[in-house]
């Protein structure tokens, strides 16, 4: 056993050529009317945004929701202690969502061991002590069924990156230092949390096995050829094989696939290119946190990482949250293309939901 440890052409080059408009970090020309709201209540913009929680929300937050200001809900830290606690939050979130008449996306990272948001709940090993799919998909399963009970209807898990020899700075968050083992191990903790009703989130594309550190903490450049890079798509391959609803994309910069030298989820060429064309991914793509430190960097960041082909966006706190949604909302004012690509992402954002809510999910009705 090893070690553990989509657009046409035409709107393509419409994206490129405003991308490259706003390239220096300028804000788009202001040249037509903003679009009007979904009847539901969500506007284009709000539904690519998750809030960020990491306590009770205030009544303000809550107030955002009823406003129809995000679509999902993110919580943070590990200090969501109790059963009761989180199902009476997830309860007041979904409730004053549904004064709009649609639920929220409400996720979290629960990926076992070191990294468990609900500390009560499953998976009750890391994913290096995970011993064999058959084991990864039972912890997934009965990770599933703590999450529905407890309000929650997305896992941002699993780890599916591929560190080298030497190991990295995910330790026991990444089942192994094979690629077809975590291929493997992928495939099944995947099929556990879908097979039960919960969206499953394969991170950080196109992988973090080979960064020098965290991504949260400094501004990472993966300098590793392409031909060191791939092996490790092969479990993100195979998760999309298995379904997977989700692809979270890392915030670490690859020169040897992107020669701009733009974070991966500012890269059309990582997103559209790879993960799209060639993997075949046809489910949500989501940031890694937008407070990182390449991503806080760029100006307009949650417009630029929407353009590139980022469906879902997150950040690291609440009031970068707040401020990613005003952009949205000010840039798609004066871009056509941006409200193209709101429209295309939020689509997939609301098909996300419908399959959520055929699978005992989260609904208003």
């Amino acid at each position: 056993m090893p070690r553990r440890g989509v657009a046409t052409g035409a709107a393509i080059a419409l994206l490129a050529t405003l991308t490259a408009c706003l390239g220096a970090g300028s804000a788009p020309a202001t040249t037509a009317t903003h679009s009007a709201p979904h009847a539901l209540g969500f506007s284009d913009e709000a539904e690519v945004v998750m809030g960020t929680l990491k306590a009770p929300p205030t009544g303000a937050f809550l107030a955002r929701i009823r406003s129809g200001e995000m679509g999902g809900v993110l919580f943070l830290g590990n200090g969501w202690l109790t059963r009761s606690k989180v199902r009476h939050i997830t309860a007041q979130l979904q409730q004053a969502a549904c004064t709009r008449g649609e639920p929220l996306l409400i996720a979290l990272d629960q990926e076992g061991g070191i990294v468990k948001r609900l500390s009560y709940a499953p998976p009750t090993e890391s994913p290096a002590d995970m011993v064999n799919p058959v084991d990864a998909h039972a912890q997934a399963s009965a990770t599933a069924a703590a999450l529905r009970q407890a309000g929650v209807s997305i896992d941002f898990a699993p780890v599916v990156d591929t560190p080298g020899p030497a190991g990295n700075f995910e330790g026991s968050r990444v089942f192994s230092d094979s690629p077809a083992w975590n291929a493997d191990m992928a495939k099944a903790f995947v099929r556990g949390l879908q097979e039960n009703g919960i969206a499953a989130t394969a991170k950080h594309f196109p992988g973090l096995g080979l960064a020098s550190g965290n991504t949260d903490h400094g501004q990472i450049t993966i300098g590793a050829s392409k031909a060191k890079i791939e092996p490790g798509l092969l479990p993100f391959q195979a998760a999309v094989k298995a379904g997977i609803k989700l692809v979270m994309v890392s915030t670490a910069i690859y020169p040897h696939l992107d020669a701009s030298r733009v974070p991966a989820a500012f890269s059309s060429t990582i997103i559209n290119g790879i993960l799209r064309q060639q993997l075949g991914f046809k489910g949500v793509t989501v940031t890694d946190s937008l407070t990182a430190p390449a991503a806080d960097a760029i100006p307009h960041a949650a417009t630029k990482a929407m353009l590139a082909g980022s469906d879902l966006l997150i950040w690291g706190a609440e009031s970068a949250a707040e401020q990613g949604y005003a952009t949205l909302v000010a840039d798609a004012t004066g871009s056509a293309a941006l409200r193209t690509r709101l429209a295309q992402a939020s689509g997939r954002i609301r098909a996300l939901k419908t399959w959520l809510t055929a699978h005992g999910g989260p609904s208003c009705s």
